[in-house]
């Protein structure tokens, strides 16, 4: 699809199993989140879009709202589809949303929506949210606070190109948004415990533009995490170790 950037398409595409490997799920008080201030629960119907493997698609279904899974890169969506048959999961993008007008109680985008951050994309939601409909973005952020995690950033740096970046907040730029209100915010701790081999390694492998690179300089970047693994006292050697993260999440009511 023309709608999705290239970085997105290659590195997703290639790397759909480790992304389900090395990212987080996210913390339990997202679920409050999508209950209280997204106001979501039996009898609601949710839009994800972006829904990726369905991490975050898990925690909307637990909600019991009726939730639609949108995914416009087929090897994404197939996992999701494997993996939660219960979830309709459709082809599409955020410029392009495959459903009626006014269908949706919500539309949630977890880990996604700085890659469609746009005017068209937001006119697309306001058009399938109902009348007072919520919009809630979610994402789950490395802490940089933290001195290998600011390396492990630095590691991948060079290698972003062109590719949307949360953490560099362009995105933001579309708010405030016609049809929309004020911006509301909660940040949340978190963390990814597991081997090193799945929550660095892993996680690093998973973002888009490292999976995209050719297979030498990517093998090149893995071998600087591998060695920043072996050089840190917390990290080497280690059965376990936690990724820090800080959980953001905002919401916005249609008007």
């Amino acid at each position: 699809m023309n709608d999705v950037h290239r970085m997105a398409t290659d590195g997703y595409t290639r790397g759909a199993d480790t992304y389900v490997r090395g990212r987080p799920d996210f913390p339990p008080a997202a679920l409050e989140w999508l209950r209280e201030d997204l106001g979501l629960g039996p009898g609601k119907a949710v839009i994800e879009l972006g829904a990726g493997t369905g991490k975050f698609t898990r925690l909307l279904a637990r909600t019991g709202a009726r939730v639609t899974a949108v995914e416009p890169i087929t090897a994404m969506r197939e996992r999701l589809a494997r993996d939660l048959p219960d979830v309709h999961a459709l082809a599409g993008t955020a410029q392009q949303v495959p459903m009626p007008d006014s269908s949706a109680d919500a539309v949630v985008c977890a880990q996604a929506f700085h890659w469609f951050a746009s005017a068209e994309s937001l006119a697309n939601i306001h058009r399938v949210l109902k009348p007072g409909g919520v919009l809630g973005l979610i994402w789950n952020v490395r802490d940089q606070s933290i001195g290998w995690v600011a390396e492990l950033t630095r590691i991948m740096a060079p290698h972003e190109g062109d590719a949307p970046r949360y953490d560099h907040g362009e995105w933001r730029h579309v708010f405030p948004a016609p049809g929309f209100g004020t911006l509301h915010r909660r940040d949340y701790r978190h963390e990814h415990a597991g081997p090193p081999e799945q929550v660095i390694f892993d996680r690093v492998a998973s973002v888009s533009f490292i999976a995209a690179l050719d297979e030498a300089t990517r093998s090149g970047v893995l071998d600087q995490v591998r060695a920043l693994i072996a050089a840190t006292p917390e990290l080497s050697g280690k059965d376990e170790v936690r990724m820090p993260y800080v959980t953001q999440a905002y919401w916005t009511q249609a008007n």
